[in-house]
């Protein structure tokens, strides 16, 4: 039978949707005649980019908790209530075989419901500290998919299995794009290509970082790609296509930005951590502070001490970039060293294996 019916929740973050649109790529090839319907949360940014990649979405009313009393966190308990009558009205009417959770503040009610109506669900987790919700629905998986060593500590370790993060198919070769993607973004070919990656919706600390330095990188003879994210692109476009640099909101082709870059700086969240590994490019890491069980940092720093990346805290940058970024450009075997450690940390099959997981799942049904 290969008429299943695939619901997919996952979403807030391109780091939720993303991981979420290649395992259903991925089932979606070996099951063509099964159905898909992904759940997210209304006003992110799941609705529009689910759409795109070619499925269906419902949205729930949900948010996350906010860390101090506001008016939004008062109304948190009703969205909850609206956001689980809903899901259960959506798993009544699709009936699906199996539910798969990618993290975010909608997989929470969805995956609640489908399992409490005895639907197999897994989840998967892709930090190396889980968030709230995945804490919370790890009782009643059936699986549950993690990327890092060490989850036994919040997850039943019976149902844990290491897969590693899905990842855009598009970057398993990015090694013979590298002509291709300079012609694409119009980059001198033999010059030194920064890439700059802030998030979908953008890193106000490296924004300030990047626009402070122009003038140094000038200097280093540097050309840059600058995604600069959605909540920033108004205050930063007036710099597109003066000394060598291109900025960008969102980066739609990103197997080429990561072809054509010869040094990333990026933040690390846990999606994009996966991919520049399976990239294998020199990263200079700035996480984010401002996540939570600073998630971020522990995610880098299991990239780091492998001498596999560079990470620059954010209170250090205005201190440590300029020394730290021109002696990684003026040495070309430290970056040899970097992208060679950071690629043997790739674990290439995660999608694969996530989707072989479902499938078992599927037949025990």
């Amino acid at each position: 039978m290969s008429h299943y019916k695939i619901i997919l929740s996952g979403g807030g973050t391109g780091g939720h949707i993303y991981p979420a649109i290649a395992i259903a790529n991925e089932l979606k090839s070996r099951f063509p005649e099964a159905q898909f319907l992904f759940v997210g949360a209304k006003d992110r940014m799941e609705m529009e980019k689910i759409p795109q990649a070619g499925y269906d979405i419902e949205g729930l009313w949900i948010s996350g908790i906010q860390r101090k009393l506001t008016l939004k966190n008062l109304i948190f308990p009703f969205k909850v209530i609206n956001s689980l009558w809903r899901a259960r009205k959506i798993v009544k009417t699709f009936k699906p075989d199996v539910a798969i959770g990618t993290g975010g503040f909608a997989s929470g009610p969805l995956l609640f419901v489908a399992a409490s109506n005895n639907i197999p669900t897994l989840i998967q987790e892709q930090n190396s500290y889980p968030g709230i919700t995945n804490k919370l629905l790890a009782n009643k998986a059936k699986r549950i998919c993690v990327a890092y060593d060490g989850l036994e500590r919040f997850f039943p370790k019976e149902k844990i299995i290491k897969t590693g993060n899905p990842v855009r198919q598009g970057l398993l070769d990015i090694d013979t794009k590298t002509v291709q993607a300079k012609n694409f973004f119009n980059l001198k070919h033999g010059k030194y290509t920064l890439l700059v990656i802030g998030g979908s919706l953008g890193a106000r600390r490296i924004n300030e970082l990047i626009e402070k330095e122009l003038d140094f990188f000038d200097t280093q003879n540097i050309q840059i790609i600058w995604q600069c994210g959605k909540l920033y692109y108004q205050q930063y476009k007036i710099y597109n296509n003066t000394k060598n640099v291109q900025v960008y909101e969102f980066l739609n082709n990103m197997d080429f930005a990561y072809a054509a870059a010869d040094i990333i700086v990026t933040r690390a969240g846990a999606s994009s951590v996966s991919e520049l590994c399976i990239v294998g490019k020199p990263v200079i890491f700035i996480p984010s502070p401002n996540v939570a069980e600073d998630h971020q940092t522990k995610n880098a720093m299991a990239i780091v001490d492998k001498n596999a990346a560079l990470i620059i805290k954010e209170e250090d940058i205005d201190a440590d970039f300029e020394n730290k970024f021109s002696q990684l450009v003026a040495s070309p075997e430290k970056q040899k060293e970097l992208g060679t450690n950071i690629k043997k940390l790739a674990l290439v099959n995660a999608t694969k294996q996530i989707a072989d997981e479902v499938e078992k799942l599927l037949k025990t049904k």
